[in-house]
């Protein structure tokens, strides 16, 4: 089995798998100062509280964009696994054609998402919707080739914003909301960051429909921990949750 590993800004998020079966997905909160051994010992709970032997994790792959986490989580793939990690960074296989003025910049999840778009829809025309902490677009080409992306603030990002620089205004659950005009002022702060951001995904995919793909509509694939809540609109085409994780799999077996 494969244990492939995302350290995010907000949750770090796992999956066991076996060949290409996702058998096991769990998240936690993300952290720059864990331990080795806080690491260890939770993957060690996760999979034996799932019946997951650790033995049968032949192998391991990670990526991370927290880089005071990323030393932790190795050594404890090395304490607890016995194994050395595949690592997504610069110099690995992705068998994508990024078009970044410094390719090292891209995010190692975006790459990691970008690799499974392709992989699941070959030949298309893509834009790849991630909604996490931060909200991203990546736009590729049928023939694999990364022109570039965006990124703003994600919808937790906003709400918090507005929490700690407006005294008046308390949190909120973030849920979809099927009307603007809110009648109490959480109903406002809630139409806000839900619409707001679908208002925000539009006008940025119209503009990467026109700069990248000569008008044309490219397949819209939603991922991340948000994506979710705009299934109900005809914003994305096709949410897969679980999209960093299937890349994570792909990055490592081409690297195999």
């Amino acid at each position: 089995m494969i244990l492939c590993l995302h350290i995010g800004n907000t949750h770090f998020v796992g999956g066991v798998f076996d060949g290409q079966d996702l058998k096991l997905e769990f998240r936690r909160t993300s952290s720059t100062r864990i331990s080795v051994d806080e690491f260890g010992l939770f993957l060690r709970g996760v999979l034996l509280s799932n019946e997951i032997p650790l033995q049968s994790v032949k192998q391991v792959a990670m990526s991370s964009v927290l880089p005071e986490a990323t030393h932790a989580l190795i050594g404890a793939c090395h304490k607890y696994f016995s194994v050395e990690p595949f690592i997504i960074r610069s110099g690995v296989r992705t068998g994508l054609k990024i078009r970044y003025r410094n390719p090292l910049e891209v995010g190692a999840d975006r790459i990691a998402n970008a690799i499974a778009a392709v992989h699941h829809y070959p030949d298309r025309e893509l834009v790849v919707a991630g909604f996490g902490t931060a909200t991203t677009f990546c736009a590729i080409g049928p023939d694999k080739t990364y022109f570039g992306g965006v990124i703003l603030p994600g919808i937790r990002i906003s709400l918090e914003a507005l929490v700690t620089r407006a005294a008046k205004l308390s949190s909120v659950e973030i849920a979809p909301v099927d009307h603007v005009l809110g009648r109490s002022t959480a109903e406002c702060m809630q139409s806000g960051l839900y619409h707001g951001q679908i208002g925000m995904a539009r006008e940025i995919i119209s503009h990467i429909r026109n700069e990248a793909f000569q008008g044309r509509q490219p397949l819209v694939i939603g991922t991340g921990e948000f994506a979710g809540l705009f299934e109900p609109t005809d914003l994305i085409d096709v949410i897969r949750p679980q999209l960093v994780l299937e890349g994570l799999l792909l990055a490592h077996n081409m690297n195999s």
